[in-house]
C-alpha cells in the first residue's frame, strides 16, 4: 500500500448570500481555513442580481493559489 501527498495548486469555490455582510463572513471564513492549506486570494470576481420579487441575491467566484514562499 503507497500513501501519497499531492500539494494543492488550484482551487475555485463559489458563495452566494442574501446580503453583502454574510457573503464577506462566508469567504472570511473560507480564507482562514484555505490559510492552513496554504492557499491564498488570487482573484475575487461577484455579481448581484434580483429575484423577480425585486430581493437582491449577491455571489461571488473566489479563486485561491498556493501561496509563494
Amino acid at each position: 500500500m503507497s500513501f501519497q501527498l499531492e500539494l494543492i495548486e488550484d482551487k475555485i469555490e463559489f458563495f452566494e448570500a442574501l446580503d453583502l455582510v454574510t457573503l464577506e463572513k462566508k469567504i472570511q471564513e473560507k480564507m482562514e481555513q484555505n490559510r492552513a492549506l496554504m492557499l491564498e486570494v488570487h482573484s475575487v470576481s461577484h455579481q448581484v442580481q434580483f429575484d423577480p420579487n425585486g430581493h437582491k441575491h449577491y455571489s461571488a467566484v473566489v479563486h485561491f493559489k498556493v501561496k509563494k514562499l
